[in-house]
């Protein structure tokens, strides 16, 4: 695809590391992030692998990856979260008058998010859908989910459906998405919502983002990041090992 200098090979991924602005809207582009998680869980689930590898962007959310990159390639690049492309998207569709559409989450988080949009982007018609909540989706869900996206029809679709069900599902219905832009984000819907605090910009600059989150929801995200933490780290090195005998 285009704005190939903005893309940098990982691994098996191809991560980019541009600045948003670079970001290509000018087809349909399906928008996923990768962090320390995602990439162990990968490592054990082909389809969820696959997912990422057919993102046409991966965003390095998280900076475990950042440091991953610069330890095998030398490379310099910036953390990407979730939340920094959906405001980002926000704020460009606020702008032209554009449409989005919610995919995922509770009715409660969505109304919350509904009402927000109202109030800080004026300019954005705003559509929201709470699917099943369930480990798989059957055909009926799945047709019930395409209709609403594709009968309001999104300049831009965020799905939250938790990793790694938004992107194999995503993934797996691109194709059959009547939206420009199809982006994962996860937790940012309850971040946004206001269901769930984001730590604040101090944490975030200091790059300790993962260690408050950690303290506030330790039973949700031990495994995350105190069991995967090594299990990934362990992964980068036996790269880097490879890297220095081949």
């Amino acid at each position: 695809m285009s704005h190939s200098s903005s893309y940098l090979h990982f691994t098996d991924y191809n991560v980019f590391y541009g600045d948003l602005p670079q970001l290509p809207t000018d087809s349909s582009v399906l928008i996923n992030t990768i962090n320390q998680y995602s990439y162990c869980i990968a490592e054990e689930d082909a389809l969820f692998k696959e997912a990422l590898q057919g993102s046409d962007i991966l965003l390095p959310d998280g900076m475990a990856i950042v440091a991953a990159v610069r330890l095998l390639g030398g490379q310099k690049i910036k953390k990407i979260a979730g939340a920094d492309v959906h405001l980002h998207l926000l704020r460009e569709l606020e702008q032209k008058g554009g449409r989005c559409f919610y995919l995922g989450a509770s009715e409660n988080t969505l109304k919350k998010i509904r009402e927000r949009i109202t109030l800080e982007y004026p300019n954005i018609k705003v559509q929201t859908f709470s699917p099943p909540y369930k480990p798989e989706f059957s055909e009926t869900d799945n047709k019930e989910m395409l209709e609403k996206v594709n009968d309001f029809r999104p300049d831009v679709l965020f799905v939250g459906m938790t990793a790694p069900k938004q992107e194999k599902w995503t993934f797996a219905h691109k194709d059959q998405l009547n939206a420009q832009i199809i982006c994962s984000i996860g937790a940012v819907f309850d971040f946004y919502a206001g269901t769930v605090k984001r730590p604040s910009s101090f944490w975030i600059n200091l790059r300790l983002e993962w260690f408050i989150r950690l303290i506030k929801e330790p039973k949700r995200m031990w495994k995350r990041y105190v069991y995967y933490g090594p299990v990934f780290l362990s992964l980068i090195l036996k790269e880097k090992y490879k890297e220095l005998t081949s």
